[in-house]
């Protein structure tokens, strides 16, 4: 939210009695965060680049044509110092007795093109030249290059530009609204919370200076409009008012630099207004061209589903049926509260137009500016609820700017249908809890005049409660709790007194299982070249298959466009990260995140899982002077995720290969007949959804299921064996399709207790061991714990394991 000093001074009492004469701009930071508006940056900006320092208001007093040139002439101009000055133009239009903007030597002009230039005595065809004269685009006045800017007459020579000009600098705030603060989203209501806070503290009521005048009255009934709601769910009131004989131009300096200030192009007198007072008020105001109302008969409702509307940025759209429209008689011309349309918009043709002012249900307006990608200000205010009580004081004072500023008359009465009057939300306050949740004492009195000066109306005080009618203005507030907020904000949230002591009940751990071996892997990720990364819950729904959608769980309120539901995998925001790390030229990378995921089942329920994945792209080695660079591979993170498995006390019992639509060469792992872990290569089309062109591995374990496993483990020391281990190789030529894996199940199937290990160590293939064959090295490490072992004993285990091979694999032993 950006907040502009000098506008939000137009509405505070400053230099009224008993208030100071200027509140500065940081004090009036520190105000703001205090009462829970947290200012992110107060920036200076000035009205113009540099603030004309060093320019002056000068006369011509000569003016010769440069004996050199044919296009420059020589002047000496009067700056209002004893030495006049001779300067080289180049302006056609300078002449004698000109009153002129001069830059003296030193000074730094700002061109609205191009580049900062600081004036120096210079030499122009022969001819020393002490400055310039300036054009208005030299030093950001305009953009006008045709001559050299010409003063009245009347400018006093020597008058620093910055005076003459009446340029006044302005201070930005930017402010961190939270999102139930709707009241705030305007420069009156940030107004009103300061006049709250000084108020309080300077034990004064101290009331926002109203915009408002009570002088509204139309000058003809020449512009009668019907106004029909037909859903009044949506719209619960609609107000609008006629003005004829407008003029389209330009605004006014003074409402351009508003406008400009908070970040808005001025566009034309009447738009600029909407949008001032959308920004000075809160209320979004919308303005039809009268000649696109045919029959003179607005309509307020909802049209079939499909019904195609062109809207202000010549887009098609196709409407949904629970979207709220404004017609006329015959076809569409706005989104309500969204967006208008192409064929009823104000243009520099408008002669009649016609002033809208209304409230809609904020669920209807965020579904349609979602559904449709239309995030503008009007939407974002409509859907977090803007004041009822107020919109047809806001249509009153735009109706006078726009006759004020673009001429024309008032042809109408206000039209407010509003068939159903609101009635205020009231909420009780105890003083007990008002002391429970804020840790103070307030006064009675207190309490009053907070309420009081935020719009809050004292309905009943009793001895130990007082009940309070919400302004209209507030919507967020429903509950004792919200109230007590707004008395804690307004005494200020640095003044929340810090106790003493603090008492506290001991607490049960009940997460300590988990949380100790989720640091546990952690250290060993990291000690082992990984980064942990914290990626959002919250995803694209455009990442995933209609398939998986089916079952994810979608955002009610979600924060953008793009952000609409809950992930129903890790992959796809761990890929986001390896992107932008990739576009950055950091390539090689380790990632490790625990996260959760979240889908819903058949029957609706959520379900909430925990994972830990692991992404690896790049290289696994970097180049050394006593290695080269080595890739990574499938086999390097099954690795890793094995040393995982190993840390939490487990042992797989075996791989299968696996169908996954974003897993190249899928492998499931499992542990007692159930999978616990996904390891494969991202496919090149998900890679591709992220424009990520190299590989990229990605191992996902079931950290619930691997945590539960690991708790029924009974841990046991035993003493390291006195007795040595014996290490046997064996070559096997086996069909050249078969996995190790089937190997490891084969070996362990011949039920040898004393064998401890098996590991593989070379493959070989050729046409000397046959068509279809490969030759497959295995190492066995046996231990016998009670005494050493034979070579006999080995021997026959040897044997029984070999023997196994035969008949389970077809394997033939390599003598």
């Amino acid at each position: 939210m950006i907040i502009s000093y000098n506008w939000l001074c137009d509405y505070l009492p400053i230099g009224e009695a008993g208030m100071p004469e200027i509140i500065e701009p940081e004090k009036l930071s520190k105000i703001l965060t205090s009462i829970g508006l947290e200012v992110e940056s107060l920036e200076k900006k000035e009205a113009v680049k540099g603030g004309l320092q060093g320019l002056v208001i000068g006369e011509v007093i000569t003016c010769e044509k440069h004996p050199d040139a044919d296009k420059l002439k020589l002047t000496t101009v009067n700056t209002g110092d004893k030495e006049k000055l001779q300067i080289v133009c180049g302006a056609a239009n300078v002449a004698v007795g000109q009153k002129v903007v001069v830059a003296n030597i030193g000074a730094t002009i700002y061109p609205v093109n191009g580049q900062p230039l600081t004036m120096k005595k210079a030499k122009i065809r022969g001819v020393e030249s002490h400055g310039m004269i300036c054009a208005e685009d030299e030093i950001g006045l305009g953009q006008s290059h045709d001559g050299i800017m010409v003063l009245p007459a009347n400018a006093v020579v020597g008058t620093p530009a910055s005076e003459y000009f009446k340029l006044t600098d302005d201070y930005i705030f930017e402010i961190g609204l939270t999102p139930n603060r709707s009241d705030a989203m305007s420069h009156i209501g940030v107004a009103k919370d300061v006049c709250a806070y000084l108020s309080h503290h300077y034990k004064k009521d101290i009331v926002v200076k109203s915009p408002f005048k009570n002088n509204f009255k139309p000058d003809n009934q020449g512009l009668q409009i019907k106004v029909v709601v037909e859903n009044t769910v949506a719209c619960q009131r609609y107000a609008g008012v006629s003005i004829e004989g407008v003029t389209i131009a330009e605004s006014p300096e003074w409402l351009q630099q508003k406008l400009k200030s908070i970040g808005l192009k001025p566009i034309s007198n009447i738009v600029d207004i909407t949008n001032f007072i959308l920004h000075e008020t809160g209320q979004p105001l919308h303005a039809f061209d009268a000649a696109a109302i045919t029959g003179n008969k607005v309509v307020v409702k909802n049209l079939p589903a499909g019904t195609p509307f062109v809207t202000l940025d010549e887009k098609e759209r196709k409407l949904t049926a629970q979207d709220l429209m404004i017609c006329n008689e015959e076809a569409p011309m706005c989104m309500a509260g969204v967006y208008g349309g192409i064929q009823s918009g104000v243009t520099n043709t408008t002669k009649n137009i016609f002033l809208e002012s209304a409230w809609f249900n904020p669920n209807d307006i965020r579904k349609t500016s979602l559904h449709h990608g239309l995030r503008t200000d009007a939407a974002t205010r409509f859907e977090k609820g803007v004041d009822i009580n107020n919109t047809v004081n806001v249509l009153k004072r735009a109706a006078l700017l726009i006759k004020e500023i673009a001429g024309g008359e008032i042809a109408s009465d206000i039209i407010d249908v509003y068939p159903v009057p609101r009635l205020k939300t009231e909420i009780s306050l105890k003083y007990h809890y008002l002391k429970k949740l804020s840790g103070k004492n307030y006064h009675s009195d207190t309490i009053k005049n907070i309420l009081h000066s935020l719009g809050f109306e004292l309905i009943k005080e009793g001895v130990d409660e007082m009940r309070f009618a919400v302004p209209f203005s507030k919507p967020d507030i429903k509950l004792a709790a919200d109230i007590v907020e707004e008395i804690m904000r307004i005494d200020g949230l640095d003044n929340v007194d810090i106790p003493s002591m603090i008492s506290i009940a001991p607490a049960m751990e009940t997460m300590a299982h988990e949380n100790a071996y989720t640091e546990k892997i952690a250290e060993y990720l990291a000690g082992s070249g990984f980064r942990e990364i914290f990626t959002n819950s919250i995803s694209n729904s455009a990442y995933y298959s209609d398939a998986v959608l089916k079952h994810t769980v979608k955002m009610i309120n979600n924060l953008s466009e793009e952000l609409n539901i809950l992930r129903p995998a890790m992959l796809e925001s761990g890929l986001t990260s390896i992107a932008y790390n990739l576009n950055r030229k950091n390539s090689d990378l380790k990632f490790f995140e625990f996260g959760k995921t979240y889908l819903v089942n058949e029957a609706g329920k959520y379900i909430e899982s925990n994972h830990l994945v692991i992404y690896i792209t790049g290289n696994k080695t970097a180049d050394g002077w006593k290695q080269k660079a080595e890739k990574t591979d499938l086999y390097f993170i099954k690795a890793v995720f094995e040393k995982i498995i190993h840390v939490l006390g487990l042992q797989i019992d075996g791989y299968n290969i696996s169908e996954n639509d974003n897993l190249e060469n899928c492998l499931q792992a499992s542990i007692k007949k159930e999978t616990i872990a996904e390891i494969g290569i991202v496919s090149k089309t998900k890679a591709a959804q992220f424009d990520i062109k190299q590989p990229v591995l990605y191992a996902d374990l079931n950290w619930d299921r691997l945590l539960a496993l690991n708790k029924k483990i009974n841990l046991q020391y035993r003493e390291v064996s006195k007795y040595p281990l014996v290490n046997r190789d064996l070559a096997i030529i086996v069909n050249k399709a078969l996995p190790f894996d089937a190997v490891e199940k084969a070996t362990k199937a011949a039920g040898i207790s004393k064998l401890q290990s098996i590991g593989l160590f070379d493959i070989f293939e050729s046409e000397k061991i046959g068509a279809g064959k490969k030759s497959m090295a295995i190492s066995f490490t046996f231990l016998d714990e009670e005494k050493t072992m034979t070579d006999k004993e080995i021997d026959s285990m040897m044997s029984r394991i070999i023997s196994t091979y035969e008949k389970e694999l077809g394997a033939e032993v390599r003598r």
